[in-house]
């Protein structure tokens, strides 16, 4: 007779998300090349990705572990040069740039997606921005359709649409959120 209990719930994989330690840094650059090999993600790849996930400006970062292993890291700073979001938001409220935090450097591995951890990653962020008394907000290349629909599902309201130069001979365009009030 089969004596487990029909009602009982099933155990997924372990989910965890914690701040980010210095001995995550190089197991996060092999996730992010991962990423960057199937996704682009980011459009240009650093010269060095450890100092590029270590942004002077950061406030925090967090890693996301599926079964004990890294499989996702985001980050929170402030505004820095080329961010636009931060200027849209306080522009459109009437308030200063400093009272907004861009979330960046928002990286699943391709192998881990579909158990939630990009909408967690972000929710940590969320949480810490509103905790310091700031607004959330972030640019998304327009081309990775993926995060923007990730965005749009989680309620992030789309400020606009800009064409960005990131380099004499490159126009780049950004949809640019702000957290849902």
């Amino acid at each position: 007779m089969d004596t487990e209990d029909p009602g009982a719930a099933v155990k997924g994989p372990d989910r965890r998300i914690r701040c980010r330690t210095d001995g995550d840094v190089e197991n996060c650059v092999r996730v992010l090349a991962e990423v960057h090999r199937r996704d682009g993600y980011p459009v240009n790849w650093p010269d060095r990705p450890a100092a590029w996930l270590s942004q002077d400006s950061g406030l925090k970062a967090w890693v996301a572990e599926l079964d004990g292993r890294v499989v996702g890291h985001v980050s929170l700073s402030r505004a820095g040069e080329g961010d636009l979001a931060p200027g849209l938001w306080s522009g459109r409220n009437g308030t200063r740039e400093t009272l907004t935090a861009v979330v960046s450097r928002l990286f699943v591995a391709p192998w881990a997606r579909g158990h939630g951890i990009g909408a967690l990653l972000i929710g940590r962020a969320v949480a810490e921005a509103r905790g310091r008394g700031l607004h959330p907000v972030l640019d998304v290349v327009a081309s990775d359709t993926a995060a923007a629909a990730l965005y749009e599902r989680l309620g992030w309201e789309r400020l606009a649409t800009l064409e960005q130069r990131w380099s004499p001979s490159r126009l780049v365009t950004v949809h640019c959120y702000a957290a849902a009030p």
